[in-house]
Parts: C-alpha cells; structure tokens; sequence
C-alpha cells in the first residue's frame, strides 16, 4: 500500500487549505472581478478533496479479478477427440499452441495421459482452441492444425506445432506439414484462409464464458451418453500427471458410485 502514502499527506494539506481559505477575509469591491470568490474557491477545494477520496478508495479497495473456476459444464463436446466415444470419462482441454504451458503439458504430462486412459478406453480427450493476443502464431497453428484434419492428420499436426511452440514461425508450421507429407496444394491455402476461423471463434467464446484464467485448462466429467456437454472438476496449469490421475480416478470413482 506504498501507493496510499503520498495521499494521505496530501488530502491533509487539502483540508487545511480549505479551512484557511474559509477563514480568509472577505472579497472587498476593489478586487477584479476574475478574481475567484471564496465561495468558488472553497467549491474547487470541496471537488478535489472528493477526487483525493476516490482516489483513496480505489487503491484501498481494488477491483478483484474474476475468481478461476472449479467446475464448468462445456455445451459442446463435438469435434476432434481422442479415445472410445463410449469411454467413461471425458477430458476437454483449451489450448493456445503457443502457449509456454502448453507445450510443457505436452512434453510431460500428455504422453502418460494418453497411455494410461486414453489407449485402455477410460478416457476421451477432446481438443478445444484458445488463441491468445499475445501469441502471434497461436491462430494460425489452430488453422493448421484443423487444414491438416483435412487429411487425417489433426492430432499429428496439433501435437507437433505444440511440442514446439517455442519454434513457431509461418515457416514451421510449412515444414512440419512438409514432414507429415500433407498434400501442399490443398494445406497451404487452406492453412492461409479463415476457412476455420468461426469454429475456432465459437470455441474462444466458450472459453470466454468459462472465465478462463489461462492456457491449458481441462474440464473433466462422466460421459452421457448420447449427450453433447460434459460437466465436472477443472484442472488449469501444465500440471504434472499424478495430479491428472488421481483427479481422473476420483471422477470414474464418483461415476461408479
């Protein structure tokens, strides 16, 4: 609260330049007549003095940012997924490829998840983007990962441009579509239009709505059958597995109850 210091000196000598204004002699006929009354003056010093207190409010009571959530319910569970539709669980995570977190997620914890729940057929893991401002090849590797589902190679795509998100230039994002050996013809302009760019919106706006805090957040819940939404814990951070698992245990557990 070093900021409220300074203010507090000055709203005192406010107040006493009031009170020495208020006992100042009266304005006699002689004076010029641009010449502030008492009156006024005392007004103006009135008006900054409350200035002075809003001030003081402000910083003693600063508006408190959006609590992160605990659990969300996500409306649309469509769309690009990983393991059985008839898992029991389902995990839906919000990603920016560029993110620093992401890619650490990617590098750590994402492998064991897949191995231990997505291969045995616990879990489905459905992709969701997120690109933020400040990354400036976060839309265009969510476009090229969508262009290269195109040709069946979305996941190949998307975890390549996340494992290296460090990398990220229009440049790599060419090569590594080279690497899959995706037919350039039809990726590259796909990969330069906003041909995806209203799915990737409608899913910002779902991120939006959740009060995401930041990138990777994951909602996980029981799978319904037949049901388009999922609804359960949140998990936020490029954690590390064990806490994915126990997490994930303690959801089938409920589901199983």
């Amino acid at each position: 609260m070093k900021s409220v210091r300074w203010l507090a000196p000055l709203a005192a000598a406010a107040l006493m330049t009031a009170a020495a204004s208020a006992q100042a002699p009266q304005a006699t006929p002689q004076q010029p007549a641009q010449t502030p009354t008492i009156q006024q003056q005392n007004e103006q010093i009135i008006l900054e003095l409350r200035t002075i207190r809003m001030m003081l409010e402000r910083l003693m009571n600063p508006p408190q940012p959006p609590q992160p959530p605990t659990r969300a319910r996500v409306t649309s569970v469509s769309g690009y997924a990983l393991g059985r539709e008839d898992a029991p669980l389902t995990m839906v995570e919000f990603t920016d490829l560029q993110c620093p977190f992401c890619r650490e997620f990617a590098l750590t914890s994402f492998d064991a998840i897949k191995k231990n729940w997505i291969d045995t057929g616990k879990l489905r893991y459905i992709s969701r983007d997120f690109p933020l401002d400040i990354h400036a090849q976060a839309m265009p590797a969510a476009r090229a990962a969508r262009c290269a589902g195109e040709q069946g190679k979305f996941w190949e795509m998307r975890m390549t441009l996340m494992r290296n998100a460090n990398l990220l230039t229009p440049e790599y994002i060419a090569r590594a579509a080279s690497d899959l050996k995706l037919n350039d013809a039809a990726f590259g302009p796909c990969a330069r239009s906003t041909k995806y760019d209203a799915q990737i919106q409608a899913e910002m706006q779902e991120g939006t709505r959740l009060n995401i805090p930041g990138t990777p957040m994951f909602v996980l819940g029981r799978t319904t059958p037949g049901a388009d939404v999922i609804e359960g814990p949140v998990l936020i951070g490029a954690l590390p597995y064990t806490t994915f698992d126990a997490k994930l245990r303690e959801v089938l557990g409920s589901a199983t109850k």
